[in-house]
């Protein structure tokens, strides 16, 4: 029996809390099960100096796991500027820039960090579906205060993770699935069902194109159900 008496295909109980902190453009308290991301959004007036000039903006992002968010010891904050952190920082931010018209931004940065509150799995999936919320509404500032005449969003974007577990396939893996698992996917899509990325391995032995498409659409269905619960957080209020 899965976690939150499951299906293989169900995800768990998610929520999406805006407005979580008071002073970010955008800020959502996400929730996986038991896995739980605070996203923030902030606006500044410069872009990297790529950009200087050019009258485009960036949007990136910053990921980092807080002490007592997992298990097997404190985690320290020198860890989240190495290695996982910055690799899923990067992630979060390709994911989010994919779904941002840069000129129509204006030549400012949208800085959106992801802090893990408590990890059971998921957590960089967790981090894209909510930042992509915390971002709307930092997108809907400068919209308002009339800094941009119209939204610079293009499209929607979510991610989940999918793994294989004695070749059945599972949506939403939580920790214990995670570390259990012959294949390990994270996938991560625009509301027109184009891929973003996805980032897949085999634990043990390779595997094939059948169990490849079994997870693909496994997570299309996710992403999906992920998509409706944006829209519904973002129409509230």
């Amino acid at each position: 029996m899965r976690d939150f008496d499951r299906s293989w295909d169900a995800l768990r109980p998610v929520s999406i809390q805006r407005n979580y902190i008071k002073h970010p453009a955008g800020s959502v308290r996400i929730a996986f099960g038991d896995t739980h991301v605070i996203c923030t959004a902030t606006i500044e007036s410069r872009v990297p100096s790529f950009l200087a000039g050019t009258g485009k903006g960036w949007v990136t992002a910053e990921y980092a796991m807080l002490p007592g968010s997992a298990g097997g010891g404190r985690i320290s904050r020198n860890a989240n500027t190495k290695g996982r952190s910055q690799e899923i920082s990067r992630l979060i931010g390709r994911s989010l820039r994919s779904v941002v018209d840069m000129e129509a931004l204006g030549e400012r940065q949208i800085i959106v960090d992801c802090d893990v509150l408590q990890a059971d799995g998921g957590t960089r999936t967790a981090a894209i579906t909510g930042g992509y919320v915390a971002l709307c509404d930092a997108v809907d500032f400068l919209v308002k205060t009339g800094e941009i005449s119209k939204s610079p969003i293009t499209d929607q974007c979510a991610a989940i993770s999918i793994g294989i577990i004695n070749n059945e396939t599972l949506l939403d893996l939580c920790y214990e699935e995670d570390f259990a698992a012959d294949v390990d996917l994270n996938l991560v899509m625009k509301n027109d069902g184009t891929i973003i990325e996805i980032q897949g391995t085999a634990e043990g032995e390779a595997f094939d194109r059948t169990l490849l498409n079994s997870m693909l659409d496994a997570g299309e269905k996710g992403i999906r159900e992920l998509m409706v619960m944006q829209n519904e957080a973002l129409e509230d209020g």
